[in-house]
């Protein structure tokens, strides 16, 4: 997770990564940072290398420039069904395009994906949360498979009519643009009209930022309960878990890969929208790369790949060891018949031998 929050005009303040090591698999993990502790964003991290560029804009204000506001992410499930809020007839909400979008809420805008995210335009982190309690929070069976953690983003944006609109930095400008699809009878909206679907872009982009931390962090919970594995096999030659148990982990990565890949909502596709509106799609790149979104799901793709090995070998001893376990059980059954055929025609075969030597000697 990339948690970014203006400290000043030149400083951006992250909540720190964490690089752990499970055996020889690379895995990311994050932890949260001391609040009192100031922190400097990973030198490797794109957003990172590229803020520089955004210190003219945030120390040269201008009378067509707006303050500088915040662009708050939020994901608190794996999914939210939209068409729940689509059905109801309370809401100052419409769908646009795939999100369900706010154009007012509380003085700012707020775009609800279907991947569990929501993006809050002029919002802050308690804004945030109170909209998911009080507005989608009324809602039951929204929310499909709870985080156990909410995942975070913040950014931050200015308006100015002068400049196009762009991602500068960690900074994104909202400006002149040449969109020629917006809406009819849009309703009224707390940001410019012009900027909606440019607006739109960059969320999706955040929301898929967000949502993808949320699987990062599950993964990363997911193999630290499977360290132990290898360690138990280098110790006792067994691998430390039953068959049943490790079909059901195999099953948890499968569930991953899915999620990652498989799903409608996934990681690495350009979303149909923008194939005719290659402006809208600039904008939605230029998110994902700096958030490194493709880098990112291509570790995770990784990750599943090695522990999807490391469990395949497993198997494939546990397999061997039933093998042998039954290799010795028909070998027992063997004996045991044998004993029982001695006991029960012993005596008979004793005697017939015994007849017979006795005629040989005659």
């Amino acid at each position: 997770m990339l948690c970014f929050t203006r400290t000043s005009f030149s400083t951006i303040r992250p909540l720190s990564i964490k690089t752990k090591l499970l055996r020889s698999c690379f895995y990311r993990g994050f932890a949260t940072a001391d609040e009192n502790t100031p922190k400097k964003p990973k030198a490797t991290t794109a957003l990172r290398r590229s803020a520089a560029a955004s210190i003219p804009i945030r120390s040269n204000p201008t009378p067509t420039r707006s303050s500088i506001q915040t662009v708050f992410t939020l994901a608190t499930a794996q999914k939210y069904l939209l068409s729940r809020l689509r059905s109801s007839n309370s809401l100052s909400g419409q769908i646009l395009h795939e999100a369900f979008w706010f154009p007012n809420w509380k003085q700012g805008e707020v775009f609800v994906f279907g991947n569990g995210s929501i993006v809050c335009w002029g919002l802050g982190e308690k804004e945030a949360c109170t909209f998911e309690k009080e507005v989608l929070g009324t809602f039951p069976g929204f929310q499909v498979a709870p985080l156990k953690e909410p995942e975070t983003e913040e950014l931050e944006f200015v308006t100015d009519q002068t400049e196009d609109t762009r991602l500068q930095g960690d900074l994104i400008i909202l400006g002149k643009t040449t969109q020629d699809a917006l809406p009819s009878n849009l309703p009224s909206m707390v940001f410019p009209r012009e900027t909606l679907l440019a607006r739109y872009a960059f969320s999706q982009a955040l929301s898929r930022s967000t949502a993808l931390s949320s699987l990062e962090v599950s993964l990363d919970d997911y193999l630290s309960s499977m360290t132990h594995l290898p360690h138990a096999l280098e110790e006792t030659g067994k691998p430390g878990m039953n068959r049943k148990a490790l079909i059901k982990k195999l099953g948890q990565l499968m569930k991953f890969r899915q999620g990652l890949n498989l799903n409608r909502e996934n990681f690495s596709d350009i979303p149909d929208f923008y194939w005719t509106e290659p402006e809208l799609e600039r904008y939605f790149k230029s998110m994902s790369d700096a958030l490194e979104i493709k880098l990112r799901t291509d570790s995770v793709n990784d990750k599943i790949t090695y522990a999807a090995e490391a469990q395949s070998v497993l198997r494939q001893l546990l397999t061997e060891s039933s093998s042998h376990n039954l290799e010795l059980i028909i070998i027992a059954l063997i004996a045991v018949e044998v004993i029982i055929a001695l006991i029960r025609d012993g005596p008979e075969l004793w005697d017939m031998l015994k007849g017979d030597s006795e005629r040989k000697a005659h």
